[in-house]
């Protein structure tokens, strides 16, 4: 049981982001973030109907991307 009240407090720490405020982060448009989650280039969990992206995983995504293009 330690193990999961551990995991369970570094899921609590997790910021969720919207299609729409990855989109404005980003600044691209809401489909580009549905084609990018859809081919799996961007981590997202389904909620319902909608999607949540973590936070991180924006991170990640712009940072290799950043890389690839240097």
């Amino acid at each position: 049981m330690a193990g999961s009240a551990h995991s369970e407090g570094r899921f609590s720490e997790v910021q969720f982001l919207t299609v729409a405020e990855v989109a404005g982060l980003m600044r691209v448009s809401k489909m580009t973030v549905y084609r990018l989650v859809h081919s799996g280039e961007l981590t997202a969990v389904r909620v319902g109907r909608s999607f949540r992206v973590p936070e991180h995983a924006v991170h990640a995504y712009l940072r290799d991307a950043f890389q690839r293009s240097a």
